[in-house]
């Protein structure tokens, strides 16, 4: 079993289920990173619309980013708003703790290579597959992809 070197950050995230999400990043690191740490910051709007705004150059907050770290002690961070999250959860029917699970999976998806923009489904398989074993509503790439169809 690989050390406990998984790093879950919580700076005014609301009310997440810490505890829960503490070992939810150590079986994402455990079975889907095959052992590779990574960072996850749970934090607001706020936090993720400065970081959106000077790493992409985007003002608006978002639900989740990924940097990935490009060398081999770990996958790199995650940073996820407890505000968005909060959102998608109602919007979707599920509780926030299933919400922020689904963007953690979704992060540590990115930070293992993976882009649904440009990889041809391959992340949004991967994804799909990850969501049903370890029990988690509908994904992000599904979720944008029902609502383009629906346009």
């Amino acid at each position: 079993m690989p050390a406990d070197n998984t790093l879950l950050l919580f700076r005014r995230a609301g009310d997440v289920p810490k505890a829960e999400l503490r070992a939810f990043a150590k079986q994402l690191r455990d079975e889907v990173a095959q052992g590779q740490a990574f960072s996850c910051l749970i934090t607001n709007d706020a936090e993720l619309e400065r970081l959106n705004r000077m790493f992409l150059g985007k003002n608006y907050p978002t639900d989740v980013l990924s940097f990935p770290s490009g060398d081999q002690t770990t996958l790199g961070e995650i940073a996820i708003s407890a505000d968005r999250a909060a959102i998608q959860a109602h919007e979707h029917g599920h509780e926030l703790l299933d919400e922020v699970r689904i963007l953690m999976l979704h992060g540590v998806l990115h930070l293992m290579g993976m882009d649904h923009e440009t990889d041809g489904g391959a992340m949004a398989r991967a994804e799909r597959r990850w969501r049903s074993e370890l029990g988690l509503p509908m994904g992000l790439i599904e979720r944008t992809k029902r609502k383009r169809a629906a346009r």
